[in-house]
């Protein structure tokens, strides 16, 4: 299966113009807004219609149940995620790998704090423990993260073995995923966030370089 957006949009049926695109990336952002403010029990395929400015007809062209819908909106959150770690690593080629490793656990935090991302993300997370797609993609994406961090943080101790070295990535993402659970506010409470980050920081290098 092609687990992007647009993989999935190319797959279907009928050709889908750039006008097509448009109208479902339109709806996408609607229910991206609905998911995050009024969770997936608010999210319906009417109030996502209303929402767009579309018919409820239209929306049901693009995204024939709330089920696809979900999975296409789930996809496209991912995909930026993805896109985001990808640019990070892209503009910091050449840099140490330790200003690597350090850049990419302020960009997972800031991308986590943000208040939209933030809701959705806390919304994926509850619909992986009833929801297959939900909790296949949120498997994939940590796999993705810890392998980035993975390969971070590899010989930054060179006696640590690979095995060692995963673990200890699989410890990092975990520490940023849950911090989630704060609810950290980098607007309104900038010093606490900024406090925060610091000790993280230290936490991390130390996990990632400690015997």
């Amino acid at each position: 299966m092609d687990m992007t957006l647009d993989g999935a949009l190319k797959n279907k049926a009928s050709s889908t113009t750039e006008k097509g695109l448009g109208r479902a990336q339109d709806i996408l952002d609607a229910a991206r807004s609905l998911l995050a403010t009024e969770g997936y029990a608010g999210l319906s395929m009417r109030r996502v219609a209303q929402s767009a400015g579309m018919s409820l007809s239209n929306v049901q062209h693009y995204y024939g149940s709330k089920d696809l819908l979900l999975e296409a909106l789930l996809l496209t959150t991912m995909d930026a995620f993805q896109a985001r770690m990808d640019e990070l690593g892209a503009a910091m080629r050449g840099r140490s790998q330790l200003d690597r490793f350090l850049s990419t656990v302020d960009m997972f935090l800031d991308e986590l704090t943000d208040p939209v991302t933030h809701a959705l993300f806390f919304e994926i997370w509850a619909l992986a423990s009833r929801n297959p797609f939900a909790s296949s993609l949120m498997d994939k994406m940590l796999g993705r993260e810890r392998k980035t961090v993975y390969n971070l943080i590899r010989g930054l101790n060179p006696a640590l073995s690979d095995e060692e070295t995963m673990q200890r990535a699989i410890l990092v993402v975990a520490q940023v995923e849950g911090l989630m659970l704060f609810r950290l506010d980098r607007r309104q409470r900038r010093a606490q966030f900024d406090a925060v980050k610091a000790s993280l920081r230290k936490a991390l290098l130390a996990l990632a370089t400690m015997p």
